[in-house]
């Protein structure tokens, strides 16, 4: 074990591939221990060898052709009607068409990529503060990780044996609860900002209504994969499945926008994407099996429990821990070397094990936007041409909208357990 860790710590920090680091330090550990090699490939196929995991590739395939399909512009255009009367509205329709986009790809760092190169150039055009821009598209695309499907919700439910509906279900209310806040963060950031931010174009019902039917398509896909599972017509792979065949028929008879030639590349990026979260996931097993082998778990928990029985502090700890550890490492890799440890914890302290995993996922989700590490801030200032030193001072109104509702999730666990209880899925 210690030879593990040690491994861990010194290969991350010289900045090896995460997937490297996790497979490498299992395999020095098995060598202290002179356990057989063979014992690698058959954790690494056993952590894969699960039919909830199959869901990633489907929703990554989801999430490819949502964007390839023009499906982006049409909830953006959608957003602009509702809401783009109201002062500072190009910051208001980055925040409710990321919302929108994060009902369906599931993957943070793509829904900042296509939301901020449409939106970028808009808000160049009308001279608003590009780097607070950038940092608010940053955090309100994260919100993927939070609103259902969410890949990282995907990869918690198999690693900690948790339903993937009651967690998809858990992240509606937190989810639209952020979504609240960052308007809100926009607005205020707005009213200070000056008079460029004002917006003369009024609201008009029939534009509402003409942009809500184009992107109606769009918006049925979230309900086909909560409605499927929640009444247990789809599993949540199956239902993954389907939404990948929906997307392709409206991309291609409704929007028309994708051609039957275009199929392959959309299929080649799906597995190259998807392979390097499966890799991850196959590496990490066999590293999470040294560790429950050597009862880490249980002794953490031992400690923790003689420091106090209380469970907010163990909670709080949680926050500070996953806060920190976002800053530094992949948002996937955290969760599949730390949650296998502290699952048995949290459930020793009487923790529901869905609150408990959707406090990891939302702690992880801001770590996507905290410096140094922020791949979802990096991808914002990309896309802005802007230095990542100047979008992360303007980062701290919408990083503390996203901090108040995660606290307010830790400490009030109804707000993530009231949906999965009212649809029977926990007790």
């Amino acid at each position: 074990m210690t030879i593990a860790l040690v491994s861990l710590l010194v290969l991350l920090f010289m900045g090896m591939p995460v997937v490297f680091v996790l497979g490498l330090s299992a395999t020095f550990a098995l060598l202290a221990a002179d356990v057989p090699l063979t014992i690698v490939s058959q954790r690494m196929f056993a952590g894969l060898n699960s039919f909830t995991i199959m869901a990633i590739p489907f929703f990554v395939f989801v999430g490819v052709i949502m964007d390839a399909g023009g499906v982006s512009r049409r909830i953006v255009d959608f957003a602009t009607a509702l809401i783009g009367w109201i002062t500072g509205s190009l910051l208001m329709v980055s925040v409710v068409a990321a919302t929108g986009l994060a009902a369906i790809s599931g993957s943070g760092s793509a829904d900042t990529a296509a939301i901020s190169s449409i939106m970028q150039p808009a808000l160049k055009r009308k001279r608003y503060d590009v780097d607070f821009g950038a940092a608010l598209i940053a955090c309100s695309g994260s919100l993927a990780q939070i609103i259902p499907p969410s890949l990282m919700m995907v990869v918690f439910a198999v690693i900690a044996n948790v339903s993937t509906g009651a967690l998809f279900l858990a992240g509606i209310i937190p989810g639209l609860m952020t979504t609240g806040t960052l308007l809100i963060a926009a607005y205020i950031f707005a009213r200070r900002g000056g008079p460029q931010y004002a917006e003369a174009e009024p609201f008009t019902f029939g534009r509402l209504l003409r942009t809500g039917w184009v992107a109606l398509p769009a918006f049925g896909m979230p309900f086909l994969i909560i409605g499927g599972i929640i009444g247990g017509v789809f599993t949540p792979t199956e239902a993954a499945a389907v939404a990948g065949f929906y997307g392709v028929i409206i991309s291609f008879l409704f929007y028309r926008e994708l051609r039957v030639r275009d199929l392959p590349s959309m299929v080649l990026r799906t597995a190259s994407l998807s392979a390097a979260v499966m890799l991850i996931v196959a590496t990490a097993s066999v590293f999470g099996w040294i560790m429950a082998n050597a009862d880490v778990p249980d002794k953490i928990a031992a400690l923790m429990l003689s420091l106090s029985s209380e469970a907010w502090v163990f909670l709080l700890t949680v926050n500070v821990m996953f806060l920190i550890i976002g800053m530094f490492m992949e948002s996937m890799a955290a969760i599949l070397i730390v949650v296998p440890i502290l699952v048995p914890i949290a459930a020793s302290f009487g923790v529901n094990p869905v609150h408990f995993g959707l406090v990891v996922v939302m702690n992880l989700a801001v770590g996507m936007v905290t410096p140094p590490y922020g791949i979802s801030l990096f991808v914002a200032a990309s896309v802005a041409e802007r230095n990542i030193l100047h979008v992360s001072r303007k980062l701290f109104l919408p990083w503390l909208a996203m901090m108040t509702i995660l606290l307010l999730v830790t400490f009030i666990p109804a707000l993530s357990l009231f949906l999965p209880r009212w649809a029977g899925l926990i007790e």
